[in-house]
């Protein structure tokens, strides 16, 4: 007996069609052009989920750095004297220290700098 696939067929199409909703002018309608919309957008949304994580490491070093200036020292050497002391506390925390609370990344700026001499 030959099986119809009529139902399957239009949920597989919904399924695709729907994923390609934000999208414009023939890939909101046409299923072939909606599957290679979509294929490709989840191509890029993995290769930017991973862009995303070397951005804003870029984004919390460059904060150190300005923050670490202002207060006299360069950003490799603030990390340098970090290390040299043994202070584990990565860049995230870092640059927040440095936007949100000041004193406290000043405190920790001047450690180093008593280290250093």
């Amino acid at each position: 007996m030959r099986v119809k696939r009529g139902v399957p067929a239009r949920a597989k199409h919904k399924k695709i069609l729907n994923k390609a909703k934000g999208m414009q002018h023939y890939r909101t309608r046409s299923y072939r052009m909606a599957k290679q919309g979509v294929i490709k957008s989840l191509r890029y949304s993995y290769r930017d989920r991973r862009n995303r994580k070397r951005d804003l490491r870029s984004i919390w070093i460059t904060r150190i750095n300005n923050a670490a200036r202002e207060l006299g020292l360069s950003y490799s050497q603030l990390i340098a004297g970090l290390k040299a002391n043994g202070t584990t506390i990565d860049r995230k925390i870092l640059a927040e220290l440095a936007v949100n609370q000041p004193a406290a990344f000043k405190a920790i700026v001047e450690t180093v700098k008593k280290e250093a001499k």
